[in-house]
């Protein structure tokens, strides 16, 4: 029987900490399990946010073990090693797929019947670890995905344009990493297309030039925060909190989460991000979305890179 209102995270370091003060201040649930190889650390973890709950909702944050997570509608994982300065997400790939390896079995051992959300990285081939490790139907697994670059592409549209960036509609695809895209055919602004839209507020014939910075400086955004302050954890934990959301509330918002893909695109068996429609059952549907030529070969290149070093870890 799941319980809507009961969630756990598995890994309390930064992004799983910020991630619980994030879901503790939303509201969302009433139940919060945290799970951390290190038990004390989630112990203080569950302590420290637990002291602002007079200032908040009443709720139960725990320190808990994998028999607290059968009737959660969400698990989420944010344990693995952290990437560091100099590393790519892809560099943490076989000591991450080893720590899902022992800890996805626990979680399907205990008949979870919820969400399994995938944030640790690299987010993209751990989601396809999860799908392989534990059985579950696929729309059941998802991952973080690009929905955090997503954000961090329509805010920094927004502050090139000056207008607010909830109004601008933009997707990052692909992998959750270098070679990620911006789907610019399918960019606007309030309805309006993104080249009309910059000529309104007096961008003149530089959209190709101011292009190719933005999406440079949204894909570099997590190497240019960690070499300033060693990680990244809040705008990610804000990015759990809105696909919880979308979970717990039934929403059917379309988010660009990443999950298996299966011919959209000529793109087969790997897991990477694509706007989808994601509600109480996980990723519903994705969204076909209209591409050019020169994005779906991108794509499908993003697709290729996760696919040789997913088959690397799980040999055919």
């Amino acid at each position: 029987m799941v319980n809507m209102r009961k969630a756990a995270i598995v890994g309390c370091g930064f992004v799983g900490s910020a991630s619980a003060f994030s879901l503790m201040q939303s509201g969302l649930f009433s139940e919060l399990v945290l799970i951390d190889a290190d038990r004390q650390r989630a112990e203080g973890e569950a302590l420290d946010i637990s002291h602002g709950l007079p200032y908040a909702r009443p709720m139960q944050i725990y320190a808990g073990d994998y028999d607290d997570v059968a009737d959660c509608s969400i698990i989420v994982i944010t344990a693995g090693a952290a990437q560091k300065e100099g590393e790519t997400r892809l560099d943490l790939v076989h000591k991450n797929v080893g720590i899902f390896r022992s800890i996805v079995p626990e979680i399907a051992k205990r008949g979870f019947e919820g969400i399994l959300l995938v944030v640790a990285n690299p987010v993209d081939i751990l989601t396809a670890a999860a799908v392989k490790l534990s059985g579950f139907p696929e729309n059941r697994v998802i991952g973080s995905g690009t929905v955090l670059d997503t954000a961090r592409l329509k805010y920094t549209l927004g502050q090139h344009l000056s207008v607010d960036s909830r109004n601008v509609n933009a997707f990052i695809i692909g992998e959750h990493g270098d070679s990620e895209l911006a789907a610019w055919s399918c960019v606007d602004v309030g309805g309006v297309s993104l080249p009309d839209f910059c000529e309104m507020r007096g961008h003149h014939n530089d959209h190709d030039l101011a292009a190719q910075k933005i999406y440079e400086n949204v894909k570099n955004s997590a190497y240019e925060i960690i070499s300033k302050k060693r990680a990244t954890y809040y705008g990610v934990a804000m990015a759990v909190n809105r696909i919880c959301e979308c979970i717990v509330r039934n929403e059917h918002s379309i988010l660009p989460v990443s999950s298996m893909i299966h011919g959209a695109y000529g793109i087969e068996g790997v897991a990477l991000s694509l706007p989808a429609v994601v509600g109480a059952d996980g990723m519903e549907t994705l969204v076909p979305i209209h591409l050019s030529d020169e994005e779906i070969a991108a794509l499908r290149a993003s697709a290729n890179v996760l696919k040789e070093v997913l088959d690397s870890e799980f040999p055919q």
